[in-house]
């Protein structure tokens, strides 16, 4: 987990140093307290976060497997810490063999767990504005201002949709009273951004609530944290792109600020790549299995983005298959930030242009 951070972190910084003067120029104000003169107090801070919340999560937990499920309390501090580090770490590993199922009505066990994720799933670059300029937002930087905003979007959406579709499910949330149903919606809302806790039976879901998990998986979350996916950033660029193209706008822009050309070609190859990536592994495993579609592409995607969620289909798996997960929860976990950091710090143009000469597209 701290590796992880760190490297991703570092990498993400080292990227600015890939651009000539000029640009290092004008993305100074957006960089501003940011930089690789400040790595010293980063990890501090990096270590400082992480050691707090696992804490502090820790501590909630063990008091509640203590006091509410009357456990001794050296198992309980165990269940309680281990949680917490695979909640922070975005994990998704769990002491208890059904995960989080048997703890579906208890939000003193779900919420703290949630937070965990919510906060890691930020990335270390947001928690960096935080703490250098508090709640003044205008001080932000455009990466913490669309990574927040669009976490905010997405947690809210999978809440309202998963409520929505799953609510009269009879395997689900169909039993459940109004209160543990929210409750259950907004946790498997934060869920499928990497986390891979489950207080559901994902096997028992909907077609059309996989389809929603697809989407949020696939996105996960911000940039230099534990989440995995092609990140917030990568799909809000791309959104916009889409969205200035409609409107016959020159540029794509979020919060009085235009995106860079390279960082829009960046996204695109980044999201390009893990699609490549996902619909081959979907391709092959489903050719060698004879699982249904919707679980094959809910278990490459999962392992894509390193969430760690499943239909219950892994263990049935044959070896070619696993090989296949395997090699995705490495790439996924490790290809994008790379794959990010490559582009930014890649060679320099070519002195010279071919004539532009456009084909027809559409």
């Amino acid at each position: 987990g701290l590796g992880i951070m760190t490297a991703a972190t570092l990498l993400g910084l080292m990227a600015g140093r890939g651009f000539g003067l000029r640009d290092r120029m004008a993305t100074q104000v957006e960089r501003s307290r940011l930089n690789l003169l400040a790595t010293p107090s980063l990890l501090k801070m990096i270590l400082g976060i992480t050691l707090s919340v696992e804490l502090v999560v820790a501590a909630v937990l063990s008091a509640r497997f203590a006091l509410g499920w009357h456990m001794e309390w050296p198992m309980a501090v165990w269940h309680g810490l281990f949680q917490a580090v695979s909640a922070f770490n975005n994990a998704g590993f769990s002491t208890f063999s059904d995960s989080l199922m048997g703890f579906q009505n208890d939000w003193l066990i779900l919420v703290p767990i949630a937070v965990a994720v919510i906060i890691s799933g930020l990335g270390f670059p947001v928690m960096e504005d935080w703490r250098g300029h508090g709640l003044r937002w205008r001080k932000w930087t455009l990466h913490s201002k669309v990574t927040l905003a669009g976490t905010v979007l997405l947690l809210v959406f999978g809440f309202v949709a998963t409520l929505a579709m799953e609510w009269s499910n009879p395997d689900t949330l169909g039993p459940m009273p109004i209160a543990s149903k929210m409750l259950n919606a907004g946790f498997h809302s934060v869920m499928p951004r990497t986390a891979g806790f489950n207080s559901l039976d994902m096997g028992a879901y909907r077609e059309e609530t996989l389809v929603l998990n697809y989407l949020l998986m696939f996105v996960g979350g911000g940039s230099a944290g534990t989440a995995g996916g092609i990140k917030i950033t990568t799909f809000l660029v791309l959104v916009m792109i889409v969205l200035a193209e409609v409107l016959s706008r020159r540029d794509a822009a979020m919060f009085g600020r235009r995106f860079g050309h390279a960082i829009e070609r960046q996204a695109l190859t980044v999201a390009s790549i893990a699609l490549m990536l996902v619909l081959g592994s979907t391709m092959f495993i489903t050719s060698v299995t004879a699982h249904p579609l919707q679980d094959v592409l809910f278990e490459t995607i999962s392992a894509f983005a390193t969430v760690g969620l499943s239909t219950g289909i892994t263990a049935d798996l044959p070896p070619s298959a696993l090989l296949v997960l395997a090699f995705l929860m490495f790439v996924g976990r490790v290809g994008t930030i790379t794959a990010a950091t490559a582009l930014a710090l890649g060679g320099s143009d070519k002195p010279y242009r071919y004539p532009e000469e456009n084909p027809i597209v559409g």
